[in-house]
């Protein structure tokens, strides 16, 4: 095992000139589960198959441990690659699409048994390693895949949204599945996802991206109570922080005529300036018409059960097209139904609506 550093990595590939990749420095600890979680396009892959060495480093370094990696061949850079296509080779049965690395490496046949053996108990996949890919659910082969690379006892495992062929059910147990089993081996790795949702289920940290740059890094409840900017507000946390444009005003942001009370030492020397306020679904609360709370017009009730969400829209100026408001379940809200919401100073994120950085 060993921890990842990335020292002002950056990639840019043949005929662009704008980074994939652009100036990353991050430091993953030994045994550390670490998600890369954006957009499509923010660099996220990029940075992963440079970790692989499947991309070259255009500046930069990356060091396993102590060794600098940067230059050296996917081959001898002691990690395991886990792909979104599961890349099995079909005329082969389980057990030897496990342990063909370990052939390739020349593991005499004894210990690569064993070791298959091993790995095949540990994934439930013990009563099929006679079987080819094909006779295999795609939750099975996805096990599989993650075989192959537990047996090669790698340093550190790269995994390329391994999840994103699955349905939704089978995805939610097995992203259980590879997050405790990871615990369980301790090996470091580095876990790519578009899903916001499975990073802030699955990581022991969290690096966000855009457009080739890191945001913020930091654990899954930091990353949703303090978001470091506009972006990372907006993409962390489903539903998603309802953000606002508003008028810093001693104490208050005024949205329209509506006031929203907000931190005051967030906007000292401010008022009049345009500010972003954040709003989790979770904190608004619903008030009488008489206490001057932001109207929101209910287009959709979803009842979840153990929670509701009303989406609504509000003609007051600065809102977004949907605002989001989670409510008590069942307590039988209507479609064309108007409320009225307020929140706490506390629950209030205040973000500069120009640079987008984050002002408490």
């Amino acid at each position: 095992m060993a921890s990842v550093t990335f020292e002002s990595a950056q990639r840019i590939y043949p005929g662009t000139t704008r980074p994939a990749v652009d100036d990353l420095n991050l430091e993953i600890g030994d045994g550390e589960f670490m998600v890369l979680v954006g957009p499509s396009g923010c660099g996220k892959s990029t940075s992963l198959r440079m970790l692989a060495g499947l991309e070259e480093v255009t500046a930069g370094s990356i060091r396993i441990g102590d060794r600098d990696v940067t230059h050296l061949p996917p081959k001898d850079r002691d990690i395991a690659m886990v792909f979104q296509n599961y890349a099995l080779y079909p005329h082969m049965t389980v057990a030897d699409n496990m342990a063909f690395a370990l052939k390739m490496a020349g593991i005499d046949k004894g210990e690569r048994r064993q070791r298959v053996e091993d790995a095949a108990k540990l994934l439930d996949l013990s009563e099929y390693l006679d079987r080819k890919p094909k006779a295999l659910s795609g939750g099975q082969r996805q096990r599989v895949a993650m075989g192959r690379a537990i047996v090669r006892q790698p340093q550190v495992f790269c995994m390329d949204e391994p999840l994103s062929n699955l349905d939704a059910k089978l995805r939610v147990s097995t992203r259980t599945q590879i997050a405790a089993l990871q615990q369980r081996l301790g090996i470091t790795t580095v876990y790519v996802t578009h899903d916001q949702v499975e990073a802030m289920t699955m990581g022991d940290r969290v690096a966000v991206m855009k457009d080739g740059l890191l945001q913020q890094v930091d654990t899954p409840l930091a990353l949703y109570d303090k978001p470091a900017n506009l972006f990372v507000a907006g993409f962390i946390g489903s539903p998603a922080m309802n953000l606002i444009k508003a008028t810093a005003k001693e104490g208050q942001a005024m949205i329209g005529g509506y006031a929203v009370p907000i931190p005051r030492e967030a906007t000292t020397d401010m008022t009049g300036t345009g500010i972003t306020v954040g709003v989790r679904p979770e904190n608004w609360r619903i008030v009488g018409p008489e206490d001057g709370g932001l109207p929101i017009l209910v287009s959709v009730v979803e009842e979840l059960g153990a929670d509701g969400f009303l989406y609504g829209t509000s003609e007051v100026e600065g809102t977004p097209e949907t605002v989001v408001v989670r409510v008590e379940a069942r307590r039988n809200h209507q479609k064309g139904e108007t409320v009225y919401v307020t929140t706490d100073p506390q629950h209030v994120h205040v973000f500069d609506s120009e640079t987008g950085s984050r002002l408490n």
